[in-house]
């Protein structure tokens, strides 16, 4: 009797097994086929709900390439070569990116100027044909300087134009230097311009005459209209969050998105990252008031014009690299860092419209030092996808599906 019951439990067992399939995994590795170190990766979600990733590869000769893919079917297709150089700037804070808008697409690189560190100009190509041939890059800002050009944000719109904002250096160089900017000479400005699809400039702003000079810039696409936000820089080295409107074609003037107060007297390198839907606006971003990291997350509900209450996502133990993306019932998921030692957690939330914590997981462990990179997000409906730099010996992209249920 006892054997009975015995071979009856296994049987139980067997044919629950065969009944019920294996799960899907939360977080599930998408293959992307590369020939040499990569790194740098960005994602875009265009309108029409397609995905591409691209990605910078430096061979043994140290020559960069920029890639692109689109992922079709769950998978990412054959890399698309966009440009290369053996004169690129490459940094693990400010880093090229592609867009596409109905067949248009853009890409953005780093390439020197000068012998000087930071002496680089930022070079836009387009491509009318989905990126199978791309025309002679352009360079967006015309002072001519051997300067800092870089932090690029790029954003499609209506008519195959295309929207650059930017971080623009030329008046921390030579006669065009002012007084009270970095290391005695001008301030970093951010900039702006629309192009149209051959390149072309239609419109160029200064949208601010002195911000921080080495934080990411972040854009969004609201139903009234443009929004910039970025890190900002007072003459007392007060670096808080500001924010710019496109209203009525004309720029407001930068407010703050929250007063902070926070004094740094260097660059943190840790830019604000954006997401929209409507007029439904999420910022996430890293400050560090009085030595204590926090990453931050505020919502507006009238394209940007005010945000209510921050909510902290995480704080004591994050060097922040964050990442935002909507999903389309408005949820907001927020991505970041979390460090222990020499070790770093990307982590995912997802919060309501609220502000509400919805629910937190981990996704994969990297390295805490620059060559990990930021991570990055997007969404595609109710799909997450998320890449980041795995730094090894050789660095390498790693990208994944996220089942966040």
């Amino acid at each position: 009797m006892k054997n009975l019951i015995v071979v009856l439990i296994a049987c139980t067992a067997i044919l629950a097994s065969c009944s019920n399939p294996q799960e899907t995994p939360l977080v599930e590795p998408l293959a992307l086929p590369t020939q040499n170190s990569s790194s740098l990766p960005r994602l875009f979600t265009n309108a029409k709900g397609e995905t591409f990733l691209s990605w910078v590869e430096r061979n043994p000769e140290k020559v960069a390439k920029l890639y692109f893919s689109k992922l079709k079917d769950g998978q990412w297709q054959s890399p698309r070569l966009i440009a290369e150089g053996s004169n690129w700037f490459i940094n693990w804070a400010d880093f090229p990116s592609v867009i596409e808008n109905n067949e248009l697409m853009a890409a953005h690189w780093l390439q020197k100027s000068e012998k000087g560190t930071y002496d680089y100009d930022i070079q836009v190509a387009f491509s009318n044909n989905s990126g199978n041939n791309w025309q002679a890059p352009i360079t967006p800002h015309k002072d001519g300087i051997s300067a800092e050009h870089g932090f690029v944000t790029m954003l499609p719109l209506e008519d195959q134009k295309t929207f650059v904002t930017w971080l623009d250096g030329r008046n921390t160089k030579g006669d065009h230097a002012k007084d009270g900017g970095h290391g005695g000479a001008g301030a970093m400005t951010l900039r702006a311009a629309i192009f149209d699809s051959e390149g072309e400039t239609l419109e160029e702003w200064e949208l601010d005459d002195r911000v921080c000079d080495c934080c990411q810039t972040a854009a969004a696409q609201t139903k009234d209209g443009l929004v910039v936000v970025y890190r900002d820089r007072s003459e007392g080295e007060i670096r808080d969050m500001s924010v710019v409107r496109y209203v009525n074609g004309e720029w407001t003037k930068p407010q703050p998105l929250k007063v902070e107060m926070w004094e740094m007297p260097a660059c943190p390198v840790n830019g604000p990252s954006i997401t929209a839907q409507g007029n439904q606006l999420a910022v996430a971003w890293f400050m560090a008031k009085g030595g204590y990291p926090e990453v931050k997350l505020a919502f507006s509900q009238d394209g940007g014009a005010t945000f209510g209450e921050a909510v902290v996502v995480s704080h004591g133990t994050t060097n922040g690299r964050v990442g935002t993306t909507t999903l389309n019932n408005g949820n907001v998921l927020v991505s970041w860092l979390e460090t222990a030692d020499d070790t770093a957690k990307i982590m995912l939330a997802k919060y309501d419209k609220t502000g509400t914590l919805l629910k937190r997981m981990t996704i994969a462990e990297t390295s805490a030092a620059r060559a990990s990179g930021f991570p990055v997000l997007t969404s595609n409906g109710e799909d997450i996808y998320m890449a980041w730099t795995q730094a090894d010996e050789q660095t390498s992209i790693k990208t994944a599906k996220v089942n966040f249920e």
